[in-house]
């Protein structure tokens, strides 16, 4: 059907060979999400397409979501900007998993390249059952039992301290209150174990004293970026990553400015909670 090209150990694969400028069938979907499932990263190169294409590529995973805090293309709420300018460069520089603030965070995203800096500005992808496995026996019992905070407003404090961004952001903080869920969770489809904290939305480990919190945390975060667990991908305009929110976590790496960089997400509804 097409080829399959892994780019790192624990996770990330190029595919070649299909054209998602097409309409795709059943047959092709259906790979394409299970290959989704054993690489947790997938990409494309080379693939210009509408926003219609983008929508209806996105959809073939679930429902969609929209995001309360970005920019979106005109006629496709969808579909999120994400636009770094040296007027406006990004805020964005923490490994996270996209949403966790939300009671159901996102099944995952497809993400399409507009404007490409000439060098830099690639993106990094990390495991989080590699990081689970990566845990002593012990480390992961003790983790199994906790649970976890993750906030809206923490993630995006910068933009909260703004000019006018508490007035912009007035209504996304009323409506994504801060939110628990489990330390450590198994994916629904694979049943894989995976670490579900990370340093932009989680603000606390409700079990411990605030010093154990920060220590473990601190550990944890540092842990799930061993480069072992991770790939990493050079954008080109055109090209295509979709990524099982449910067992990564990613980071751009800001090293183009003051450079142009644009890319166009769509947020895949998440499942029930696991």
């Amino acid at each position: 059907m097409f080829t399959v090209k892994p780019i790192a150990g624990a996770l990330g694969a190029e595919l070649h060979g299909v054209d998602l400028c097409t309409d795709l069938s059943d047959a092709v979907l259906a790979e394409i999400r299970r290959l989704l499932l054993e690489h947790q990263v997938i990409f494309f190169r080379d693939q210009d397409i509408s926003p219609a294409q983008h929508k209806a590529l996105a959809e073939s995973f679930g429902p969609l979501q929209t995001h309360p805090a970005y920019d979106t293309i005109e006629g496709y709420p969808e579909i999120t900007i994400l636009e770094s300018t040296a007027e406006n460069p990004s805020k964005i520089e923490a490994w996270h998993t996209d949403m966790t603030f939300r009671k159901h965070p996102p099944l995952g995203a497809v993400l399409r390249s507009k404007i490409i800096p000439a060098r830099g500005g690639d993106t990094l992808w990390a495991s989080m059952s590699a990081a689970y496995d990566g845990l002593s026996g012990s480390m992961q019992e003790f983790l199994s039992g906790l649970t976890a905070e993750h906030d809206f407003s923490y993630g995006f404090k910068e933009s909260l301290a703004e000019p006018g961004g508490a007035e912009r952001l007035a209504q996304a903080v009323a409506d994504n209150p801060p939110v628990t869920h489990p330390l450590i969770r198994a994916h629904p489809e694979n049943g894989k174990k995976v670490i579900f904290v990370n340093s932009l939305f989680t603000t606390r480990i409700l079990e411990l004293s605030k010093t154990e919190s920060a220590q473990i945390l601190s550990f944890l975060y540092e842990h799930v970026t061993t480069p072992e667990y991770s790939c990493r991908f050079q954008w080109q305009p055109n090209s295509i990553a979709i990524w099982d929110n449910r067992i990564t976590q990613h980071k751009p790496i800001n090293d183009y400015f003051p450079a142009h960089r644009r890319l166009e997400r769509i947020t895949i509804d998440g499942d029930a909670p696991y």
